[in-house]
């Protein structure tokens, strides 16, 4: 099955409500671990998408020049 593509504030939506989640008890230890999981992945897709919008502006700002 192919991963679903999260753009920059449904990946920071998601996160956010995993960590309510984990601050509510509201996830046993088996689901803790996947949740954790998940939130990794979901920070290394926002640091992507940062890190690429930066480059692009960068590059934006260079054509003006």
């Amino acid at each position: 099955m192919a991963k679903k593509q999260f753009s920059y504030n449904e990946a920071i939506e998601k996160i956010e409500e995993i960590l309510l989640q984990i601050e509510n008890d509201d996830l046993d230890v088996d689901e803790l671990s996947e949740k954790v999981r998940k939130v990794t992945t979901l920070i290394k897709v926002c640091k992507q998408k940062l890190t690429q919008a930066e480059s692009d502006v960068d590059k934006i700002l260079e054509e003006l020049k």
